[in-house]
């Protein structure tokens, strides 16, 4: 995948950052530069969890793929510094897995060494084939991410979910996990998690949803959005392919009035503006990256024709 382009320019942070009386000085001792450090001026949109009114912002994080690193690698300190951004901005929201090549071990460090824990809201999956090897897994995700109770649960991509969910409301019981889900990520899983959440009591879905595959609209969003079921959003840039599809073309006449200043933003604003998403997570190891995403959470959302007219590009 081609790099992304940042739009966000110096001048543009240090305006929000006047805005809020910030002291660079104050910056510069905490070694972050102005332009990076700096927050826009209002806040961080969120929506309510159904059921519990809990808010959680709209912009959340994920570690597939991006967290695979070494501790005190180059790459470790540029997630620490992305992670800095993500928290200052009232972000909260980070999806992992067991199965993401050592990324939840990475997220735990980070986590632990930034002090963000209790700020954290943690989801993390079961993906496992048995009641024994999931209380396994469970121990080891525990271990791996240095806690002792997570904020959700998921049953991964459907793995085994009969078993799976039973066990994960077993935990919630418990007081492991406040909130337990399913997840996939392609839009082949949709008929059984339609299925899914018409028999199962459910807090959360996770699925996949972008301007190139929006499928989950047409079902799977409406009913959990009927059912009270909040909904994390993932592939929302289509693994990174819609950046090389839109490299040579110009943002929409209408992004600015959106805020939209990177296609990043609008496909996150694409996602978020369907009223069933709770939290989009794309995943990002850089913090140029990490600063524009979050751009998406704030300002307008689009309208029905402004996301028609993203669909009918056919990226």
């Amino acid at each position: 995948m081609r790099s992304r382009r940042d739009f966000l320019t110096t001048s543009l942070w240090m305006g929000a950052g006047l805005a809020l009386g910030t002291s660079f000085s104050t910056l510069a001792s905490n070694g972050q530069s102005d332009a990076d450090a700096l927050p826009p001026p209002e806040a961080l949109r969120t929506r309510a969890i159904p059921g519990t009114d809990e808010q959680l912002p709209v912009i959340g994080a994920g570690t597939s793929g991006s967290f695979v690193a070494n501790i005190g690698s180059d790459k470790y300190l540029r997630l620490k510094e992305a992670m800095t951004i993500f928290f200052a901005s009232g972000a909260k929201v980070f999806d992992t897995s067991p199965n993401y090549g050592g990324a939840d071990r990475i997220l735990g460090a980070l986590l632990e060494e930034g002090g963000w824990r209790d700020q954290c809201f943690l989801a993390t999956k079961i993906a496992a084939n048995s009641r024994e090897a999931a209380q396994r897994q469970w121990v080891g995700s525990l271990e791996a991410l240095r806690t002792d109770h997570v904020e959700l649960l998921q049953v991964h991509n459907l793995r085994d979910w009969q078993t799976q969910l039973a066990y994960a409301h077993e935990l919630k019981e418990e007081g492991k996990t406040r909130y337990v889900g399913i997840t996939h990520y392609t839009p082949y899983g949709l008929d059984e998690m339609a299925h899914i959440l018409r028999q199962e009591p459910l807090d959360f879905i996770q699925i996949n949803y972008s301007i190139s595959s929006p499928q989950a609209a047409r079902e799977v969003l409406p009913l959990a959005q009927d059912k009270g079921v909040a909904v994390l959003i993932n592939r929302a840039f289509d693994d990174g392919d819609l950046f090389s599809k839109v490299e040579d073309k110009p943002l929409p006449g209408w992004a600015g009035e959106v805020g939209a200043e990177s296609w990043a933003q609008l496909f996150l604003k694409f996602a978020i503006s369907h009223p069933a998403t709770t939290t989009v997570i794309p995943a990002t190891s850089k913090p140029t990256h990490q600063r524009d995403n979050l751009r998406a959470g704030y300002g307008p959302l689009l309208n029905e024709e402004q996301q028609r007219e993203l669909i009918a590009l056919e990226l």
